[in-house]
């Protein structure tokens, strides 16, 4: 007789798109453990009680993506220091109690691509950050962590910018602006916004310093509009959000099952 599996989704809108079933499976393989992930397509307005009906019917986690991670930040019980300062946040596990505890991932994946697996420098880099949303406010902290020069956040909306830079200034060099506002040159630019899983680009001046490193946290199985702007900029390297989104998944992992699982043999499967 089976044991029944633990249960795990992805929440989004849209989902569709989703690598994170494939990935979680490939992690439950290796580490041998006993679960089911699957996505789910959340209408919006919809998050609270989506979410309340699967943990009700015995759901043991699930990750968050766009546009519900600020609803799952307001919905968590408890939050990790990350997600506490985020205000934004990516996983949610329920505890023995019935709690419910929220953690972000975010960041601490894409800095662990960054620096780890990419071996891109940020300590003492100018570096220039897209979008002002759930998916940046997860990366500001860990992004600071790593001793930038200064960080510059540029928003559609100058006003959401300079209110984030507001929120995170104790941990750094920090400063928000409009995109239309953005001068200088960077050394790495990193694309939070959604513009990538729209087939956009946000409208960027020449901004892309020589030796420059250029990151979107978004993905597809083409280069993302971002990624082609970056070439055309002559990038010295320019790299999609899969690592991230690897390794984002094998914290949410770790948190939920006690394992860490390796990393490198799931990218590899992925980009085969």
């Amino acid at each position: 007789m089976s044991l029944p599996l633990d249960r795990y989704v992805v929440l989004g809108n849209p989902i569709a798109h989703s690598k994170s079933p494939l990935i979680h499976r490939l992690f439950a393989e290796q580490t041998q453990q006993h679960l089911d992930y699957q996505a789910v397509l959340v209408p919006i307005g919809g998050f609270e009680q989506t979410v309340q009906a699967l943990f009700a019917e015995g759901l043991r986690g699930c990750n968050i993506t766009i546009p519900f991670k600020q609803n799952a930040w307001a919905f968590a019980h408890e939050l990790s220091p990350y997600a506490q300062i985020a205000g934004a946040l990516n996983t949610l596990m329920i505890r023995p109690d019935q709690s419910i505890y929220g953690h972000n991932t975010d960041g601490l994946g894409m800095m662990r691509d960054l620096l780890v697996n990419k071996q891109v420098q940020i300590q003492g880099k100018k570096v220039l950050v897209l979008g002002a949303g759930g998916a940046v406010r997860g990366i500001i902290q860990p992004l600071l962590e790593a001793e930038p020069a200064t960080v510059l956040l540029a928003n559609r909306t100058a006003a959401t910018a300079l209110e984030l830079a507001r929120d995170f200034k104790t941990l750094g060099e920090l400063q928000g602006v409009g995109l239309d506002a953005i001068t200088g040159c960077f050394d790495v630019i990193i694309n939070g916004t959604a513009a990538s899983l729209q087939g956009e680009l946000p409208s960027l001046p020449a901004c892309l310093a020589e030796g420059g490193v250029c990151y979107d946290m978004m993905y597809g199985n083409e280069p993302t509009p971002f990624m082609r702007w970056a070439d055309e900029q002559r990038a010295a390297q320019v790299f999609d959000g899969i690592g991230m989104l690897i390794e984002q998944a094998a914290e949410a992992f770790e948190l939920w099952r006690g394992i860490r699982p390796a990393t490198q043999a799931v990218f590899a499967a992925l980009k085969a």
